[in-house]
């Protein structure tokens, strides 16, 4: 399983006030401590960015790959702001994410077919609303692939996110399930003609909702989507516990494979 660290996070008071100062530091040393972590991807999301503030993607972009060796995630809903990315990277970047609203295929897939590069489609309908059950969840997958191999893009260049969950939705822990079935159909090539790449945001689960749940949650729940096949894991790659219990699923995974 492949750990994405989500830590250069506009949300983070510390990201935050590092991008309006345009300060290298401070994102120099997150990347550095999430590579050391085991983070061998790290997800670049500058939040919501005025015209005139676009250049903090490249920034991102600039001080993440001469300070570590992982793989870069562009993530933004606006295309104009994965361009902005798209041009400072010395090595493809992953796209981060398309789904079936309008606006993301006319623009995102095109984005990534120009350059070649992999893309995160996110199990999202047209109204940007995640389903709750398996067979809708499927049916979304099965249009973005459709969608990615008409725009010029293969298969492989595909990783679905299913979309966990916040434990504050009523039927999250119904939800958390549906996703962890249609993880294991997407990754066991039940699906496809043979084993789609899937990646899940762990820190959707408790997402403003630390205080109330435990991070055991979080503990739990990475080892049932390793179980169910998860590829890609994007969480808190400077969390001890999500660490620990990546490391831990890794050894394990590959002793059941030696």
């Amino acid at each position: 399983m492949i750990l994405v660290a989500d830590n250069l996070h506009a949300l983070d008071p510390v990201v935050a006030e590092a991008l309006d100062k345009l300060d290298a530091e401070p994102i120099r040393a997150i990347a550095r401590r999430c590579e050391q972590a085991g983070a061998s991807w790290i997800d670049l999301n500058p939040g919501y960015l005025s015209q005139r503030r676009e250049d903090r993607m490249a920034f991102l972009v600039d001080v993440v790959q001469e300070a570590t060796r992982m793989e870069i995630v562009l993530d933004s809903p606006h295309a104009r702001i994965l361009a902005k990315g798209l041009s400072a990277c010395q090595r493809k970047p992953i796209l981060n994410g398309l789904t079936l609203e309008k606006n993301k295929l006319r623009d995102i897939l095109p984005l990534a077919a120009e350059h070649k590069t992999r893309v995160i489609a996110l199990l999202l309908d047209q109204k940007c609303f995640s389903p709750a059950g398996v067979e809708e969840k499927i049916a979304i997958a099965l249009q973005l692939r459709d969608a990615a191999l008409a725009g010029g893009l293969a298969l492989d260049d595909v990783i679905f996110d299913p979309v966990l969950p916040n434990l504050s939705w009523h039927d999250a822990f119904q939800r958390f399930s549906e996703t962890l079935t249609a993880v294991r159909l997407l990754t066991s090539g039940a699906i496809f003609e043979g084993p789609a790449t899937t990646i899940a945001g762990l820190s959707n689960l408790r997402s403003g909702l630390k205080k109330q749940y435990p991070a055991d949650l979080d503990v739990v729940g990475l080892g049932l989507l390793g179980g169910a096949g998860l590829q890609c894991v994007l969480a808190n790659a400077l969390d001890p516990h999500i660490s620990k219990a990546w490391r831990l699923i890794k050894q394990m995974s590959q002793s059941l494979h030696a």
